[in-house]
């Protein structure tokens, strides 16, 4: 299983207009047919006006050849991409691989925080076996999505993605983790081996898997 993660970044006042033709035409036409949406979420804390996209398929190969089918439906090239692609000004890719299982939220609504990590070459294995032996604790406090090692784009880094019910639960949260001895100990082992830290708080779009 592969996962990839899409970040379509859109002209200032029209993600209203994005979010309407994706729900309207994209979703539908779409479905699950051409690759399984995971979730797909609007950026609330960091770089805005952008969707954000989570896929998974059985490996890359059959990616490949889903994409190319669906460039061939008829829906998708004549009424959705010549839609969306006049209000679009960027995208980006990354090719992940799960370094946990991926745990769907299944009830309520929440706010999700993607985070990504980059490393010292060379360090990634060695900061993810602290992270993974560390997650116990952490989940503790707050449910763990999923944790990624980007395989294509930017290397040496790890993509984690937290659910919580809402900002004020975040922030409760961080800030009792702070506090924990053994988070400590995590910290003053695996802060060392990074470069770059980054975070962006999502909220799910209307047709998420996740919500």
């Amino acid at each position: 299983m592969i996962y990839e993660l899409r970040a379509y970044r859109i002209i200032p006042g029209k993600q209203s207009e994005y979010l309407r033709i994706n729900e309207a035409i994209g979703r539908p036409t779409r479905g699950q047919k051409y690759g399984t949406l995971e979730g797909s979420w609007t950026t609330e804390i960091g770089t805005l006006n952008q969707f954000v996209t989570l896929w998974s398929y059985p490996d890359l190969v059959e990616r490949e050849r889903l994409r190319a089918e669906l460039q061939k439906n008829e829906v998708w090239s004549r009424d959705y991409t010549p839609r969306i692609l006049p209000i679009l000004l960027a995208m980006e890719n990354k090719i992940l691989s799960a370094q946990l299982p991926l745990k769907a939220p299944t009830e309520g609504n929440h706010i999700y925080e993607l985070r990504t990590y980059r490393t010292q070459v060379g360090k990634t294995a060695e900061w993810l076996g602290h992270f993974k032996a560390i997650m116990p604790v952490r989940e503790k406090y707050s449910r763990n999505v999923g944790v990624w090692q980007t395989e294509i784009a930017q290397l040496n880094e790890v993509v984690h993605l937290w659910a919580y019910r809402d900002l004020n639960d975040r922030a409760a949260v961080r800030a009792k983790v702070v506090q924990d001895l053994e988070w400590q100990v995590f910290l003053g082992k695996a802060t060392p081996l990074l470069v770059e830290m980054h975070s962006t708080v999502l909220v799910p779009a209307p047709a998420s898997p996740m919500q």
